[in-house]
């Protein structure tokens, strides 16, 4: 007995290892991203509205909007929620932060080649990290929980379908709190752009990749 839960605590520790390396290259990757400024992911197009909009740090900032969505989703559905949700909520938010201030004094005004260079990296990196955090499989993030809860808990349409809608939501409401913050229209697709694009409809191949061929054998999968 004491060796089958030795093992289970290695495997339970190896996951929480997994959890919070994937947010981590996630985290970083946003801040890629930020500074492509050619478009983030639908809930970061969100966030980035709310960031013009609201003047706190955004570290704070995607704690707040997060313990939100953590409320909803303990109060519909707690199944979803578990470790990795609560790594996602504190540690993401500050770590983009950090990643963009920091890489605002390395990349000054970049080019548009290199905009591209770092949206490609970002793409890589972020499907990189999600790879881990999914597989782990110890919750997921508050807004991927939201979807979940309208189709498996409320019956409420297929998955695919209700996502595309959060999505579209997130990405009207983050361009809308940008242009009332004072961001001109022009600058939208800084926000909402080609990145949201990639992330919305083409990152599912290259997760997949990196979760047959580097995620799932480090968990240990045969």
């Amino acid at each position: 007995m004491k060796i089958n839960f030795k093992f289970k605590k290695e495997i339970s520790n190896k996951r929480i290892g997994m959890s919070l390396f994937g947010v981590i290259i996630c985290a970083i990757s946003v801040g890629i991203f930020k500074i492509a400024a050619l478009g983030v992911d639908p809930f970061q197009s969100f966030m980035a509205g709310l960031d013009a909009a609201i003047p706190i740090g955004f570290g704070t900032l995607y704690v707040i909007t997060n313990a939100v969505m953590l409320v909803f989703a303990l109060v519909f559905d707690r199944h979803y929620i578990g470790i990795a949700t609560f790594i996602n909520l504190f540690l993401l938010g500050y770590i983009t932060q950090f990643t963009y201030e920091f890489l605002q004094t390395v990349i000054v005004d970049p080019s548009m080649p290199v905009r591209v260079i770092c949206l490609v990296v970002g793409v890589v990196i972020i499907c990189f990290g999600s790879a881990f955090y999914m597989t782990a499989d110890l919750g997921v993030s508050t807004y991927d929980a939201v979807a979940l809860i309208i189709v498996n808990t409320w019956k409420k349409g297929k998955f695919q379908y209700v996502r595309i809608i959060t999505d579209l939501v997130c990405v009207i409401i983050g361009c809308v709190l940008f242009v009332i913050a004072g961001g001109e229209i022009s600058q939208i697709p800084t926000i909402a752009g080609i990145g949201t694009i990639i992330t919305a409809f083409f990152m599912g191949p290259l997760i997949e990749f990196f979760n047959v061929h580097v995620a799932r054998p480090f968990r240990g999968d045969k």
